[in-house]
């Protein structure tokens, strides 16, 4: 058995033990690959991973940067009380009207407010309309404007707010400097930003499973946003 198939069956192992059946997030894979989305999405086991993340946090208000078909924004959504609300920011049109159904298929309409466009100038607009800060923010979006992400995850933040960045291992990549995929660059950045902000205390964590080898990086704001270098 090849390494990569071991990893894919412990994730079916793990779903099928843990994760029950939900017809809901099924039609919801099913309907990204019928619309043909790329099969990025977060595993089931990830998921669920981030919707125990917002239960822990306490999260009210999610900040998601990168919707693609909705699958993770789903899971994020699930996790929040009575008045809750998820922003989720998504840059193609056609995924972004797939996320919608979605969305609308597992009953979040009220919930989830999904903005199509550019993430930089989205995350402008949502300055100019004061909004509040967010209690966790998952950045999952093209990966050379990470570092951007994360300037502005900082000015959304207040003190005790989670940041999540998915994607940060990069089969490795991570750990060459002279790498020419602007991905890989955007990612290092991130680090370095992660690493310089002392209004942040992160760390991140090697993941291997059905969508090969990655991982997670994780911080908790440790200052208010006037007090960063957002």
């Amino acid at each position: 058995m090849n390494q990569m198939n071991t990893w894919t069956q412990v994730d079916r192992y793990i779903t099928e033990r843990l994760i029950p059946h939900d017809p809901v997030l099924e039609k919801v894979l099913a309907a990204n690959q019928e619309a043909g989305l790329p099969a990025i999405d977060v595993t089931p086991n990830q998921g669920k991973l981030l919707n125990i993340w917002a239960q822990m946090q306490g999260a009210k208000r999610i900040l998601e940067i990168g919707t693609l078909g909705g699958y993770s924004t789903i899971w994020l959504a699930r996790a929040l009380p009575a008045g809750g609300q998820l922003v989720t920011i998504e840059l193609d049109p056609h995924h972004a009207e797939t996320a919608r159904a979605n969305i609308s298929l597992a009953g979040l309409d009220d919930i989830v407010e999904l903005r199509a466009g550019d993430a930089l100038e989205q995350l402008a607009l949502l300055e100019k309309e004061q909004a509040a800060p967010f209690d966790l923010i998952f950045i999952d979006a093209d990966k050379p404007s990470n570092p951007a992400y994360l300037k502005w995850a900082l000015h959304f933040s207040r003190k005790g707010t989670v940041i999540i960045g998915d994607n940060v291992v990069r089969d490795g990549e991570i750990i060459n400097e002279n790498s020419s995929d602007p991905r890989v660059i955007g990612v290092r950045e991130f680090y370095d930003l992660l690493a310089e902000e002392p209004g942040i205390t992160a760390t991140a964590i090697q993941t291997v499973g059905s969508k090969g080898y990655d991982g997670f990086a994780i911080g908790i704001v440790n200052r208010n946003s006037e007090e960063t270098a957002g």
